[in-house]
């Protein structure tokens, strides 16, 4: 368990903490919560296959149709910090 939460924290600091300016406590708490949910909700993982723990893998695209037209959406959190990119349909 020890390894897990170290690897956490890591990823926590160099993605989050270490670009960001803290004005008050508030602000903090809302920035790790916002973390913790990209972090189990978007962020892909190495030991899931690129899936997020809380999302299942997305099935691959196969047709060479698909791939020339692939239209990309990225929606920014936490003020640019955090980038979430999804296909759009």
């Amino acid at each position: 368990m020890n390894a897990i939460m170290e690897r956490w924290v890591r990823s926590c600091r160099t993605e989050l903490l270490d670009r960001t300016l803290i004005w008050n406590q508030a602000h903090p708490l809302h920035a790790l919560r916002e973390y913790e949910q990209f972090h189990n909700t978007h962020r892909p993982h190495r030991s899931l296959a690129g899936a997020a723990p809380l999302r299942q893998l997305a099935e691959p695209i196969t047709e060479p149709d698909r791939l020339t037209h692939l239209y990309v959406r990225r929606r920014d959190r936490l003020g640019g910090i955090l980038h979430e990119y999804q296909h759009a349909a």
